[in-house]
């Protein structure tokens, strides 16, 4: 399971942004069903970023949320309010 949450952070809070993310980051990595991370920054609009994040499943991505509702609600300001939960339907490793 993928999950993509968007933030549009203007340039003066990118460097706290950054720190922010990383202690998401590590929050996450803590919890139940994590696979991966990562803090992504858009090429084309440097002022949009994505916080990344692969778990085992649905329901550990939720729980995770829960329990890492403090240290993502100083960037909830900056969410682009979407859904960020998408199951994956198809993969290809690359060769």
């Amino acid at each position: 399971m993928l999950a993509v949450i968007r933030y549009t952070v203007p340039e003066s809070q990118s460097q706290d942004f950054v720190k922010q993310g990383h202690t998401i980051l590590d929050t996450f990595a803590t919890q139940p069903g994590y696979q991966r991370g990562r803090l992504a920054r858009s090429v084309d609009e440097p002022n949009l970023w994505a916080l990344v994040s692969e778990w085992e499943g649905a329901g550990f991505y939720r729980r995770a949320l829960s329990a890492s509702r403090m240290v993502m609600y100083p960037l909830m300001i900056l969410m682009v309010h979407e859904p960020s939960a998408y199951e994956d339907v198809y993969l290809r490793d690359g060769a």
